[in-house]
């Protein structure tokens, strides 16, 4: 249970944190009119939560100093999120440009430079066959939650070292955000892809990314790329 979904939890840092000093189990406990293990047993779920600090107090004489306890300095970590507004606030930037086809390129390559930076490096002399870079390529889309599905059986392995044409993207982890600007969302994947394969060194690359083309998945289109 977080310190969200629990009342008695948010009372017990409320008591701390209104407190002119830090507290000890049996202060807490007196101010709350609780026992003072069911105070203790929330104290060291805050401390577990990294809401609470819990340290001995200074030594008021002989015997083992207290141990008192005190909220952890800082913005308060238990709130709720919104990273969706966040990208969405974002892309209305791009959304908004002067020119739609430069903020498309934009997205482009800014999926370039992040597909390069988070695909994973193939073994040291290894060739970058078609047959590992796809597996490598998805690895990379597996972890981010597109759920690939590469299509054909020289896809799936590599083994006759003919070149893949499909990937089928059968889940979307910005669905809502593509649905609103595929215009942006949708070269932004492609670029990612792009990136990851010219990374790996691969003798293909993604050339285009079809939106919903069925009403479950996406698909990426794959092609021999240019030497050099």
């Amino acid at each position: 249970m977080t310190t969200r979904e629990s009342p008695r939890r948010r009372e017990v840092l409320e008591v701390l944190r209104t407190a002119p000093a830090p507290l000890g189990v049996a202060e807490a406990a007196r101010r709350m009119g609780l026992h003072a293990n069911t105070v203790r047993f929330h104290l060291d779920a805050l401390v577990a939560d990294g809401l609470v600090e819990r340290r001995a107090a200074a030594p008021t004489g002989p015997g083992r100093p207290r141990t008192v306890y005190t909220v952890r300095p800082g913005m308060d970590r238990g709130g709720p999120r919104d990273y969706r507004l966040l990208a969405r606030m974002l892309l209305s930037r791009w959304a908004a440009a002067a020119d739609p086809a430069g903020a498309r390129a934009e997205a482009m390559e800014t999926g370039r430079a992040w597909g390069r930076f988070l695909v994973d490096p193939l073994p040291p002399y290894e060739p970058a066959t078609p047959g590992r870079s796809v597996a490598a390529l998805l690895d990379l889309l597996d972890g981010l939650g597109f759920a690939p599905q590469p299509e054909g059986e020289d896809a799936a392995n590599g083994e006759s070292g003919r070149t893949p044409e499909r990937i089928r993207l059968r889940h979307c982890p910005f669905l809502e955000l593509a649905e609103e600007q595929g215009g942006l969302v949708c070269p932004l994947h492609l670029g990612l892809m792009q990136g990851a394969l010219a990374e790996l060194g691969a003798p293909l690359t993604a050339t285009s990314l079809e939106p919903f083309a069925a009403p479950d998945s996406c698909v990426a289109h794959l092609a021999g790329a240019a030497p050099g």
